[in-house]
């Protein structure tokens, strides 16, 4: 058996009576770190403290720590390991003990004892009914690009592993990045727990101003409402994690602009697919998923300094300002087409002369959509049908030439007629005021319904659809069809 044992916070009468029966029965014991109060008060007991010497990092470190608790075991049987306030909270060396022993089937027993977090909170004397933080100064980010989004400027923070001026500095960069301003009151928390407890309130920008010890931990209260930054922040500093080339997401970190241009369109899809559902929360949730296309390639752009997510929104506010001159300006617009024309001609003086007319439509959109721009586009220098009549005719003469080639050209030739009555079909759509990209999804969702009605009357029946004749699968449409006019 492994056990895990807490030392609790300090105070040796704090020390559970379980934990004091391990430390002292017999079975061999090894302290996490012999400096602590407790310690003082049992007899001698190796430590592991010689660990924090030979890392290169804390991570290292603990990665030591475990290997040798597990050699120990495995060399000695039961064991006793020791840690600092409550083996379940802010203790990494028990964490990653604990998924090395599941997954090699090694049995564990945790003692508890009272945690750090009691103490500290039992000397500020906070009562918390929201969402507490306990982090870890040593995990927090070290790139001073990056925010940590374990700071949270909603609800409090307890840093603990303050333990000299350098920790204390880290951390009150990391808590600036977050969005804490410099004169952000935190106290400083020492030896809680014990008689010799100290607090003391100062602004952040002081916290590495003073002395600080292994006992230190730091209180940080959350930000008023109105201080707080935007969720978009938040959303940022997250990005931002996901692509920390030491502590990122390896997916993440795979991403460039063109691997993500598949996904930028599969979500915008998405957005429009829950815009047709009108679930508002399927909407908020796709919305999310197109946002993060945004952020995610703001990021990719700032690391290598082309831009960030504040020049994008920057560009943009010059843009809606620039072309909304009826709302920021002195222009008059008096209805929607007139705003649409005042817009394309801003546009056309911004952007650079086109070789050609069609430059710009681009070719990721689907064929229908492009179609329908090309048609615009043409339009709007007079190559056009002046009457609906003559599209229609149009597309009788199209439709005869895709049955000549239907009964006589190659695959090649139907193909391209097939083409040919498509794009006068949209002139048709646009002639009239409709969009032919939503008019065919409609027509698909009016299918879709009248198909499940078909398989429902199989099913139904106990049949397969594809055992009923031509003439049943029609009957049913029909009443699909009755149905919906009902």
């Amino acid at each position: 058996m492994l056990y895990l044992v807490g030392l609790g916070p300090g105070a040796p009468d704090a020390l559970p009576a379980p934990a004091f029966a391990l430390l002292t029965g017999g079975l061999p014991v090894l302290l996490r770190t012999a400096r602590h109060p407790v310690v003082q008060t049992l007899p001698p007991l190796p430590s592991l403290d010689d660990e924090y010497e030979s890392g290169e990092s804390f991570s290292d470190v603990y990665e030591a720590i475990v290997a040798r608790v597990l050699r120990t075991h495995s060399t000695l049987g039961d064991l006793v390991y020791a840690v600092p306030g409550h083996p379940l909270v802010g203790e990494t060396t028990v964490a990653r003990l604990l998924e090395r022993t599941r997954a090699e089937g090694i049995p564990t027993k945790i003692i508890g004892a009272p945690s750090f977090v009691d103490a500290c909170l039992e000397s500020l004397g906070e009562a918390i009914v929201g969402d507490l933080s306990v982090v870890d100064a040593h995990g927090l980010n070290p790139d001073g690009a990056h925010s940590d989004p374990q700071l949270r400027v909603s609800g409090p923070i307890l840093l603990y592993q303050i333990h000299d001026r350098a920790a204390a500095s880290h951390a009150k960069l990391a808590l600036m990045r977050a969005g804490f301003p410099d004169d952000h009151l935190v106290t400083v928390l020492r030896a809680s727990g014990l008689p010799e407890a100290k607090k003391i309130t100062l602004p952040l920008f002081e916290l590495d101003r003073r002395d600080h010890d292994h006992l230190t931990s730091v209180w940080v209260p959350p930000l008023p409402e109105a201080s707080r930054p935007s969720d978009f922040d938040a959303l940022r500093r997250i990005v931002a994690r996901l692509r920390d080339p030491e502590t990122g997401c390896p997916w993440d970190l795979k991403q460039t602009h063109v691997s993500l241009k598949k996904y930028a369109i599969e979500e915008a899809y998405e957005v429009c697919e829950a815009i047709d559902s009108e679930d508002p929360d399927a909407l908020c949730d796709e919305l999310g998923d197109l946002l993060l296309q945004v952020v995610l390639n703001a990021q990719i752009a700032s690391e290598s300094g082309e831009f960030d997510s504040d020049d994008i929104c920057r560009v943009l506010c010059e843009k809606l300002v620039r072309r909304h001159p009826h709302i920021f300006g002195d222009t008059v617009a008096g209805d929607a087409d007139e705003v649409l024309r005042n817009w394309n001609a801003i546009k056309a003086q911004e952007k650079p002369e086109k070789a050609s007319l069609l430059d710009g439509i681009s070719a990721s959109l689907p064929a229908l959509t492009q179609a329908l721009q090309t048609s615009k586009r043409v339009v709007s220098v007079g190559f056009e049908w002046p009457e609906l009549s003559q599209v229609l005719a149009k597309v009788d003469e199209e439709l005869a030439e895709l049955r000549v080639e239907l009964n006589e050209g190659s695959p090649e030739r139907i193909a391209d007629e097939l083409g040919d009555l498509l794009f006068t079909l949209v002139n048709v759509a646009r002639k009239v005021g409709i969009d032919p990209e939503e008019s065919l999804r409609g027509q698909l969702k009016k299918f879709h319904r009248r198909w499940h009605y078909i398989e429902a009357a199989a099913k139904e029946q106990n049949r397969a659809v594809e055992l009923f004749s031509l003439s049943e699968q029609e009957a049913l449409w029909q009443e699909a069809k009755q149905k919906e006019r009902q």
